[in-house]
């Protein structure tokens, strides 16, 4: 009986045993569950926060796409204190090209005219931008500084048959390696001369206005007439009005109009100056005499402070810029000043002057396609027609489609001033972007100043140009 009763409780104490071990199992594996949940939650957690931060990451991972402008432009709107106008700033091209290309970021880096040539330099060198606006594109693209834009045309089918005729080949450039002119720069903003001239002060003369593309004699002839005492208003008036500082190349026109150049080549050791020729100092003789009929002080920038207004008392602008037309436009006087055309050579039929702005991307740019996509954008009609109408003060457009524009309509002379783009242009004078601009220019003035006579002073022109040329490595 005692054996049963022994054999009952080791029985009960085993089978409690067994429970107690059990329950424990339970708990534990309860427990490991909940951190096993626990720690499948938080992985889930963490994995999700990880491809948040990846999207917001790559929402935001735009490229950087710094472009330079060179001049007056306005990154913000500005209100013209003449006509009251409000002109947007260039924030909008920078909405704009963001709003169509959503991977890129703008960043305008704004510089002064000042050394532009030399500065530019120097931001290439410290890839400090991926497209740069380079007037001195023979400069730049010669040193290797610039990507040549051939390939990308080609591969987008871009058509430059949008641009005035003769503006993709005048920026063309070579580089140190080249053989032949290659495309280093999209035009971008368009720049030229023009002969202007005061419909009012030619009837009161009662001399028949100039022809749309006037020779040297008919202006100097009109010039002659017109200077003195006006015959209506007793007011003194003067035939002629060129700037100063401009002389040099108004000489180089006239010297095309005579039926010369003023050299060739596009290696800087390679030029060929015809500054001593008989055509150029036939020019050169031309503007002395021509002087005559000027404001004194003209030689020094002087004497042209009423062109273009209602007290206007001069005849001729020798060689206008499209800034005096703006003015013009903007004193509403558009129906009283006419354009002609600057002097052209009779048998090429060129002349003018081949100026404005190309755009070109930096050899070392991370962000050539970016930056190819931009080029593309400023050939559009959306960013030429905003930098006509409102950054107006820097540029002409440079595509055709613009002379279809109201705003261009409006003002009768730009028909002449645009087409002077395209039509009559002289191959870019490359001396002018090195030393043997201002050996001319020097040249030039002391002969108008009578210092030195027009074939002496011209000859040793010739000569130091020379000496300089050969002195250059490319």
């Amino acid at each position: 009986m005692k054996y049963v009763k022994f054999k009952r409780c080791l029985a009960f104490v085993i089978t409690m045993v067994m429970l107690s071990l059990l329950v424990t199992g339970c708990k534990d594996n309860t427990k490991n569950a909940g951190n096993d949940l626990l720690s499948d939650q938080q992985t889930t957690k963490s994995t999700q926060s990880t491809q948040n931060e990846e999207q917001v990451n790559k929402q935001t991972d735009k490229a950087t796409l710094k472009v330079q402008l060179i001049g007056d432009f306005m990154i913000e709107d500005t209100t013209d204190k003449i006509s009251g106008k409000t002109n947007l700033g260039v924030h909008v091209l920078k909405k704009e090209f963001e709003g169509n290309n959503p991977g890129i970021n703008v960043e305008f880096i704004p510089m002064s005219w000042d050394d532009y040539t030399q500065k530019t330099q120097a931001m290439i060198m410290a890839n400090e931008c991926d497209v740069y606006q380079v007037p001195a594109i023979a400069n730049i693209a010669s040193q290797g500084m610039l990507e040549p834009l051939k390939p990308y045309i080609e591969k987008d089918k871009f058509d430059t048959s949008v641009y005035f005729d003769g503006q993709i080949e005048g920026w063309m450039a070579m580089g140190p390696e080249d053989t032949e002119l290659q495309i280093y720069g999209l035009p971008f903003i368009g720049d030229t001369r023009f002969i202007e001239y005061d419909k009012k002060i030619f009837d009161e003369w009662k001399v028949p206005y100039l022809s749309e593309s006037p020779t040297p004699e008919e202006i100097f002839e009109a010039a002659k007439k017109m200077t003195g005492k006006n015959p209506v208003t007793g007011k003194e008036n003067y035939g002629i009005y060129y700037k100063g500082g401009d002389v040099a190349d108004t000489v180089m026109n006239l010297c095309e109009a005579f039926g010369g150049t003023w050299g060739s080549g596009v290696r800087w050791k390679e030029l060929q100056y015809n500054f001593d020729s008989p055509e150029m100092i036939k020019a050169l003789k031309f503007m002395i005499e021509l002087n005559k009929y000027a404001p004194p002080g003209s030689i020094s920038g002087q004497g042209g402070e009423l062109w273009g207004t209602p007290d206007n008392n001069i005849a001729i602008n020798l060689r206008s810029t499209p800034g005096n037309a703006q003015t013009i436009a903007s004193l509403g006087l558009t129906d009283r000043y006419a354009a002609s055309y600057l002097f052209v050579n009779p048998e090429t039929g060129t002349g003018g002057m081949f100026a404005g702005s190309p755009f070109g991307i930096g050899r070392s740019s991370s962000n050539k396609e970016e930056a190819w996509e931009f080029l593309k954008f400023s050939a559009s009609e959306f960013f030429q027609k905003y930098m006509w109408e409102n950054q107006r003060s820097q540029s002409l457009p440079v595509i055709k489609s613009s002379l279809n524009w109201e705003s261009v309509k409006e003002e009768p002379e730009l028909n002449v001033i645009l087409n002077s783009l395209g039509k009559l242009w002289t191959p870019r004078y490359i001396y002018r972007a090195a030393q043997p601009r201002y050996i001319f220019s020097a040249a030039v003035e002391e002969a108008i100043l009578g210092k030195s006579m027009p074939e002496a002073i011209l000859k040793k022109a010739q000569q130091e140009a020379e000496n300089w040329s050969s002195q250059q490595t490319w």
